[in-house]
């Protein structure tokens, strides 16, 4: 049986601890899979004020992310999503390798997701669910890195994160490779301290998943095994078989992704082959990453991720002072997936989303700074008030985030459009790829209506010569300038249309 604490109140007999224990004597009965039982369960979770918080963190992270989740209507990629999750599992596979610069398994596991109905919820709901179960990983993470005050204050800022709330709530792999990838660093801290071949292996296996849903996370993983050689070198001058476990652990995951790196090579080629026309270039992504991870770009959130990038700092300094290791793997994993992504940038589109596989050592780095914390003011509740502020800090965010559409409402647009529309008339669609998210809510077999799609000023005058006495409409969205980047569609609607309305980014224009 586990002890209980004795003494709650001994910081204040001894004029304060060196280290913050909300457990006092307690230890938990779990040490391994084996103690799983229902009386161990009951006994850590009415004795551990940490695993009750934990419970309760991942409880209303839950809440927070299943909380209208079909509240906006599908945007592009969630229709592309939508689209290529229709397939069967060889198309999937076929779409993947020559069309969709995404691995199939998140694919797959939509598909599958479909059999349930085909609705915003359907489709959201296992990055809602996978989102939610991060949380308690995201403590476990930190507890690897130092103890369960930055584990539990890493799941906390998980727990509130407005960027994996968002990403959550979206039918795209961003949650589900950020909860696979959290379990690879969580094994590879492992690994790295306890050198078992489970350990390496499970490591392996996880990152391999992670390819399987995202192929960003190479650039991660390059830095992490980079990180493994560097700390086994001197070992390795010793003994070479000191190197097994790595070894090991790289040889697995390379058979698991082999089919993916002949696809990620054709596919990078393919992207790199013109220059991108969106997303964030150059250093500035450094800049949009951690706003992004903050909450965004409102007066709050830009003060949100000061005070991160500050904490971060503090936290990066006290664990170089304490485990210089763990220092090098935090610094070597934050700072060269940007660097890369800085010069990949000039080559193909980036955005922070891809960026995601970064949180878990963004908020256990900016956790670490709670030891400083403590030596200034020793007392544990210093950790309640901790835990509170970063609550009471993002609710507002949240507020927002729940109050307005935060992504363009097709679903409000296409009821709206339909009762415009008569018999005949023409839809066009500016940029084409935007019938995704359009078709999804809207029929023009239906409505009984003509509907094509235009790129650039040529196509437009083609399909506006050809619609004879018909009513045209041109539905348009930013993308246009992305998609056409010489500008000579917006040249040609600004002559030959005028403007009706816009609805969350989402323009109409009639032909004139």
């Amino acid at each position: 049986m586990a002890k209980k604490r004795e003494d709650r109140g001994k910081e204040k007999k001894s004029g304060g601890d060196t280290e913050c224990n909300l457990d006092g004597d307690y230890i938990s009965p779990i040490l391994s899979f084996r103690d799983i039982n229902l009386e161990n369960i009951k006994s850590t979770i009415v004795n551990s004020r940490y695993i009750l918080t934990l419970l309760s963190l991942t409880i209303f992270g839950g809440f927070l992310r299943f909380f209208n989740l079909g509240y906006n209507s599908l945007w592009l990629d969630e229709a592309t999503t939508y689209g290529v999750s229709q397939g069967s599992f060889a198309e999937i596979w076929q779409t993947s390798v020559t069309g969709e610069f995404h691995p199939p398994l998140f694919y797959w596991i939509e598909h599958f997701m479909l059999t349930f109905g085909n609705n915003e919820i359907v489709l959201r709901t296992v990055p809602a669910l996978v989102g939610t179960l991060a949380i308690p990983v995201f403590y476990l993470v930190g507890k690897e890195f130092r103890d369960k005050n930055v584990g539990i204050i890493s799941a906390a800022l998980l727990t509130v994160s407005y960027f994996g709330i968002f990403y959550s709530q979206e039918a795209r792999a961003y949650s589900v490779v950020l909860f696979v990838f959290s379990l690879a660093i969580l094994f590879y801290l492992r690994a790295i301290r306890t050198d078992k071949k489970t350990d390496w292996v499970l490591f392996a296996l996880f990152s391999a998943l992670s390819v399987w849903i995202h192929y960003f996370v190479l650039i991660a993983l390059g830095a992490i095994y980079l990180h493994a050689i560097i700390s086994v070198a001197g070992r390795l001058k010793r003994d070479i078989r000191e190197g097994k476990n790595l070894f090991i652990a790289l040889s697995v995951m390379t058979v698991f992704i082999l089919p993916l790196l002949f696809v990620v090579v054709e596919r990078y080629f393919t992207l790199s082959s013109s220059a991108p026309t969106y997303g964030v270039l150059g250093p500035l992504l450094i800049q949009e990453t951690i706003v992004r991870f903050s909450g965004g770009y409102s007066s709050l959130a830009l003060l949100i991720a000061v005070i991160y990038f500050v904490l971060m700092v503090a936290g990066l300094a006290f664990l170089f002072s304490e485990n210089r290791n763990k220092c090098l793997f935090s610094g070597m994993f934050l700072i060269l997936p940007l660097v890369i992504s800085i010069l990949l940038s000039s080559k193909i589109t980036m955005n922070p989303r891809y960026l995601i596989f970064l949180l878990p050592v963004f908020f256990a780095s900016i956790a670490m700074s709670f030891p400083l914390m403590f030596r200034l003011i020793p007392n544990r509740k210093i950790l309640y008030a901790v835990l509170i502020l970063i609550v009471a800090i993002n609710v507002p965010l949240l507020a927002g985030y729940y109050t307005s559409f935060t992504k363009e409402d097709w679903r409000g647009f296409a009821g709206a459009f339909q009762s415009t529309t008569r018999e005949g008339d023409l839809v066009v669609l500016v940029p084409g790829y935007m019938s995704q998210p359009f078709d999804y809510y809207y029929s023009n077999a239906t409505d009984k209506t003509i509907e094509s799609g235009a790129y650039t000023g040529k196509e437009l005058d083609a399909i506006s010569a050809g619609k004879g006495n018909n009513t045209a409409y041109f539905i348009v969205t930013g993308d246009i300038s992305a998609a056409n980047p010489n500008g000579d569609a917006i040249a040609w609607l600004e002559d030959h249309t005028t403007l009706l309305g816009q609805n969350t980014g989402i323009y109409l224009f009639v032909a004139k």
